[in-house]
């Protein structure tokens, strides 16, 4: 199938777009929705402006729209609106995103998707957190943490790349502070620097850390593509 994938730049939507090409789809665009705020419930925030460097490594072309509101109607018919966009200009037949457990969000794409004829394909559904963040290593998956927002994880973890290493002291924390080793409640969200799919790895030149004491973000200042690599 001809694909659009929901995309934020993280180790999920990522790591789903690498298993949809893996499974023999093809995804031939890249769908992003700037939220209003951090305070969305179904889209992720934080250094959105730069998956334009991850659009062009992947040479996949990205449709952006932007939501006024934090609402989830509003967003999702922003979202709607998009894929209609997607429809029409690369003639899709379906959409890629990277839910993991939220039935919430598994239902609200696929309503959109039904109301465009279109499929709803989430290859990360149910995967088991621990082999799951073990796979993306393996897999060579390069992340860094952009956001911390759960007890356990403190401005040490902003900026982090993660290895295998980190991973066993997250499942720790997980297990002592009860949440979700893959974030999937929002604990922190993610940003993908190197992967299988990219032709160029993107190199951060500079960034800024803001935390308040209890949660904090990670946010890119200036990146480029590395080309030399």
């Amino acid at each position: 199938m001809k694909l659009a994938s929901l995309f934020s730049g993280g180790k999920d939507s990522m790591y789903a777009i690498y298993l949809a090409q893996k499974q023999g789809h093809e995804v031939v665009c890249l769908l992003s929705v700037f939220a209003k705020s951090d305070e969305s419930h179904l889209l992720h925030h934080p250094n959105l402006q730069w998956t334009k460097l991850q659009s062009e490594s992947m040479n996949v072309p990205q449709l952006t729209a932007s939501s006024d509101s934090d609402n989830t109607e509003d967003e999702l018919s922003v979202l709607s609106n998009l894929l209609l966009q997607a429809k029409e200009k690369f003639n899709i037949d379906g959409l890629v995103h990277g839910g993991i457990k939220s039935q919430f969000q598994k239902e609200k794409f696929e309503s959109i998707c039904v109301e465009s004829d279109l499929v709803a394909l989430a290859p990360l559904w149910n995967s088991d957190p621990t082999q799951y963040m073990n796979e993306l290593i393996d897999n060579n998956f390069n992340f860094i943490m952009t956001t911390v927002t759960s007890d356990g994880l403190d401005d040490t973890w902003l900026g982090k790349l993660i290895s295998k290493s980190e991973i066993k002291i997250l499942k720790k924390l997980s297990e002592k502070y009860k949440f979700n080793l893959n974030f999937e409640g929002g604990e922190a969200e993610t940003f993908v620097l190197d992967c299988p799919i990219f032709s160029s790895p993107i190199i951060i030149n500079q960034s800024e850390k803001i935390w308040d004491g209890y949660r904090g973000r990670f946010e890119i200042v200036d990146a480029g593509l590395d080309n030399n690599a």
